[in-house]
């Protein structure tokens, strides 16, 4: 029994020590830690302070988040993992709270608040694993970050075939509380449970395979089908059906590193919700974007300067159900910076973002940022 955790967090981590440069994100950076300990508690944390100066109104600045982690080792099988996060100092939030298990060397079962394994943000979210100041806009307006909802599953690898894999069942955004949740401009988001006294109406099946056989590439599929909860089934126009694909691509090569993300999303009965509640939202959302990397500095530094370029187009009324399109919904970004990794926990990242849509004749609004971020 003593060999099962050792052996766990080996399969948790190795498909990243195997690819140049990929980074941990916290949950298994915290299962890293517990590898030394027979049993016990380890801590980390990340964090990010950020300024915006908009091309017209006042500047914003904010402690966007801060995060303390918190991992503990039962027994060899037995581990807990939580997050528990600041956003804008005064809001206090739980962002993962799950027991693992593990079943054998390959096959653990989790239970509790969990992420949603959608895309890469998602569950790569601290700062010093993504470039930009701020999350690409996709992992805002379609996939809703942090996206974390209570559920159980397994989560493992299948070693012949070099992938690992998840799948829980969940519950999902709530459409319908006594007032209706969703819209056009923010899609999900603001449906989303958090774990804090959750609608449960349906449950929602989520799942993810992720292939990383070449060396320095990693493979991304996501896939998630339900409907949306609410306190009311039998009223016509409280939820509506949601199934989400996504697919993504990372590369490192030596200085050089690219990522690509695909999300589509298809909801049903939008007519009847959109009718009910006098909203606007789609019945089909999505979008990707590219981004490419090269670190400046000699491959064998301790430091890395990366500079970076991303384009990303996405839309939230892709297709609409007895409304008309918002083309201020068809969004086109660009975003240009630097991330200088000052060392491997801590990072300052500025960046220019020019944000524009598909309404005809719009001027393009430009946005400066600056921050730093730590993860540890």
């Amino acid at each position: 029994m003593k060999k099962i955790f050792p052996t766990f967090l080996v399969l948790t981590v190795s498909f990243i020590s195997a690819q140049e440069n990929q980074q941990l994100n916290s949950y298994q950076q915290q299962f890293q830690n517990l590898a030394n300990l027979d049993s016990g508690l380890t801590i980390g944390g990340y964090g990010e302070v950020t300024y915006n100066d908009y091309d017209s109104g006042p500047s914003e600045l904010d402690v966007q988040r801060l995060v303390m982690l918190f991992a503990y080792k039962f027994d060899d099988r037995v581990s807990f993992i939580t997050e528990v996060e600041y956003e804008h100092v005064k809001e206090v939030y739980i962002e993962q709270a799950w027991l693992n298990y593990a079943l054998n060397d390959n096959t653990n079962l989790r239970a509790g608040l969990l992420l949603v394994p959608m895309g890469i943000v998602n569950e790569y979210h601290e700062p010093t694993t993504f470039n930009g100041v701020e999350r690409p806009t996709l992992d805002n307006k379609i996939v809703p970050t942090t996206w974390r909802e209570i559920g159980i599953g397994i989560a493992g690898r299948l070693d012949n075939f070099n992938m690992r894999y998840q799948a829980y069942i969940m519950n999902g955004p709530v459409s319908f509380n006594g007032a209706h949740k969703l819209k056009g401009t923010n899609g999900l988001r603001s449906g989303r449970q958090k774990g804090a006294e959750s609608v449960g109406s349906d449950a929602n099946l989520s799942t993810r395979l992720d292939f990383y056989g070449i060396l320095g590439l990693r493979l991304g599929l996501s896939y998630y089908t339900g409907k949306t909860q609410t306190i009311d089934t039998s009223s016509t126009g409280s939820q509506v059906g949601l199934n989400m694909f996504g697919f993504d691509a990372r590369y490192v090569k030596n200085n050089f590193s690219a990522r690509y993300q695909y999300i589509n999303a298809n909801l049903s009965d939008t007519n009847q919700y959109n009718r009910a509640s006098g909203k606007d939202l789609g019945s089909q959302m999505g979008g990707y974007y590219i981004e490419a990397a090269y670190n400046v500095l000699p491959i064998e530094a301790k430091q890395r300067l990366d500079l970076f370029l991303r384009y990303e187009d996405l839309n939230q009324h892709k297709a609409v159900d007895g409304i008309e399109k918002n083309l201020a919904f068809h969004r086109k970004e660009w975003t240009i910076g630097a991330s200088y990794h000052l060392s491997k926990g801590s990072v300052f990242k500025m960046d220019y973002q020019s944000k524009g849509t598909a309404v005809n004749n719009s001027d393009a609004k430009g946005q400066f940022n600056m921050g730093v971020g730590i993860f540890f």
